[in-house]
């Protein structure tokens, strides 16, 4: 797969309200669209979303959110030059090529200290194309066929239906909980971690968390489902690294336990900073390790403290990795779900390819997507016409489900079709501002 020719643009997608999670709030997230051509002038593309404050609060702090998206915008631009004129064997060795470049650049414009997480994201739409044109040179048509032998262990199963999960951010109010319940969803992603104040006291936010899981399991209730193991609603718990240790984790789930949540909780995701090696395997919940896992080490490193589940996000941290992540935990017995960084119609079908071949999580009886970009962008309908298969049945979720017919598997989601619009796109440049 020899690389001749690149092109790259990002388009700036307003979102309907504030977005709150880490203890800060974003309004708009920045779309990559690159293009890849080889030399018999097939073409892949790829997309992604550049999420800051997801993959590095500090550049987010620092920085703020425009400065933070112009850096990894830059650092794509960086990815592509320095695989234009390169031949590599498949995905796997353009990314192993260009990343160490990439977080280097990432590093001299932004902090010494920057999350390898901000590299992998820039680097998102650039894995994409590879695989769609590596695809395409290959003459394979399946993405069953697309997946090396031996990365298709994890990646047996064949749901017919996802548990599709909505996120309910810092600001969500409760009608709109109710809402979501009402719809059919039994897959609750709660953000815990929020900073009410604005002053950085763990204190308050610890409070704040609390009475944020009282809140939805009062309006979860005794509300039942079908696809549980428990019959009841369950929750999703997403605290992003915000609490500083052990103890004050353990006061929040005493509490849930009080209130009679604790056994609702099938993940917990990332509770402690990346750098944290708390041993969590006494925990009365599963641990689900994020964005503290960049590669195969680091998984390793997560599962040997006791953590329980990984999630895997082709969208935020590339295809070509999560595969590597799921291999290893398929060999040591951890299941891997896909978690969403509030992605476009197009990319939550990359996802749910995964995702749809995954063992379900302990505690539900199918497989697990979250999926939030329905409920954030403005401009999700619109983005809906540049998915080749948009208006396809299983691109929306019915009573919380994802209905995966043969006609999703015969097409793979659409992800290996091309898509028009956002050849344009590249081909025509930034629209931003």
């Amino acid at each position: 797969m020899r690389i001749v020719q690149t092109k790259h643009a990002v388009v700036q997608e307003e979102l309907l309200a504030p977005f709150g999670f880490k203890g800060g709030y974003i309004d708009e997230l920045w779309q990559s669209v690159v293009l890849l051509a080889n030399e018999t002038g097939e073409i892949g593309a790829g997309t992604g979303v550049q999420s800051v404050l997801w993959s590095d609060a500090d550049v987010f702090t620092r920085l703020g959110g425009q400065k933070g998206n112009e850096i990894m915008a830059r650092m794509t631009t960086a990815a592509l030059d320095a695989a234009r004129g390169k031949e590599f064997s498949d995905p796997f060795a353009l990314l192993e090529h260009v990343l160490p470049q990439v977080y280097e650049y990432g590093r001299g414009h932004s902090h010494p200290d920057l999350r390898l997480t901000f590299a992998l994201n820039s680097l998102v739409p650039v894995d994409f194309a590879s695989w769609q044109l590596f695809a395409r040179q290959s003459g394979i048509s399946s993405f069953d066929q697309l997946i090396p032998e031996e990365y298709r262990a994890p990646l047996s199963s064949r749901h017919s239906a996802l548990a599709s999960t909505p996120l309910i951010p810092y600001g969500m109010p409760e009608e709109e909980i109710i809402r979501l319940l009402e719809e059919g969803y039994f897959v609750l992603k709660i953000k815990l971690g929020a900073d009410p104040k604005q002053n950085g006291d763990r204190s308050e936010m610890l409070e704040w968390d609390k009475q944020r899981l009282e809140t939805v399991h009062r309006l979860a209730g005794e509300r039942s489902s079908e696809f549980t193991e428990s019959g009841r609603i369950v929750y999703y718990l997403d605290a992003n690294g915000r609490y500083d240790h052990k103890d004050r984790l353990l006061s929040l789930l005493e509490h849930a336990d009080r209130i009679g949540a604790l056994e609702r909780i099938v993940l917990l995701e990332e509770p402690f900073p990346e750098n944290d090696e708390t041993e969590v395997a006494d925990l009365p919940v599963r641990i689900a390790a994020d964005e503290s896992v960049h590669n195969e080490e680091d998984a390793l490193a997560r599962i040997e403290l006791g953590y329980g589940a990984i999630a895997l996000k082709p969208v935020a941290k590339t295809l070509s990795v999560s595969l590597k992540m799921a291999k290893l935990a398929h060999e040591r017995g951890i299941p891997c779900f896909c978690a969403d960084l509030t992605a476009i119609p197009w990319m939550v079908d990359w996802n749910k390819n995964v995702a749809a071949r995954l063992k379900p999580i302990p505690g539900l009886k199918t497989g697990l997507l979250e999926s939030n970009g329905h409920q954030n962008y403005r401009r999700w309908e619109e983005m809906r016409r540049h998915h080749p298969h948009g208006q396809a049945e299983w691109t929306e979720s019915t009573r919380g489900i994802f209905r995966l017919t043969e006609a999703f598997y015969s097409v793979n989601g659409g992800i290996l079709d091309r898509s028009e619009a956002y050849e344009q796109i590249a081909t025509q440049g930034d629209r931003r501002g």
